[in-house]
Formats: C-alpha cells, sequence, structure tokens
C-alpha cells in the first residue's frame, strides 16, 4: 500500500505542476495518468506490482556522441 501512495502522490505532483507550468502541462496531464494507471495496477494484480515496480527504475541511456567518442579514442 505505501508504493500506491507514492504513486498517487507523484499523479498529484505532476497534475500540480501541470497548473503551474501551462506550456509543460500536456506532458506533465500524461505522466500524472500514468501515475493513477500504476497505481490502479498495483491494487488489482499485487503480483502484477511487482514488475511494474521494474518499470518505475531509471533505465540507462546511451547519449549518440558517446559512440563516437569511444571510436575516436
Amino acid at each position: 500500500m505505501e508504493t500506491v501512495g507514492r504513486m498517487r502522490a507523484m499523479a498529484s505532483l505532476c497534475r500540480q505542476s501541470a497548473a503551474y507550468h501551462p506550456d509543460r502541462s500536456w506532458k506533465l496531464l500524461a505522466e500524472a495518468e500514468y501515475w493513477e494507471h500504476m497505481a490502479s495496477a498495483a491494487l488489482l494484480e499485487p503480483e502484477c506490482a511487482a514488475t511494474s515496480n521494474d518499470l518505475m527504475k531509471p533505465q540507462q541511456t546511451t547519449d549518440a556522441n558517446d559512440a563516437h567518442r569511444t571510436a575516436a579514442a
């Protein structure tokens, strides 16, 4: 339940931010909808919540310039 609360808090924060940043409101409201969906999924299917937590982990991304730097070295 703590995870669900955190997800709902993230959704609320996104909605609040959308109110203060109208230029980015479409993205922030979409993110709020995502967090609400994740919270609902965590409540409905506890075993699904474990895999949903994997989605919340930051993923390492590579910069396209990194390949060029490595090749140049």
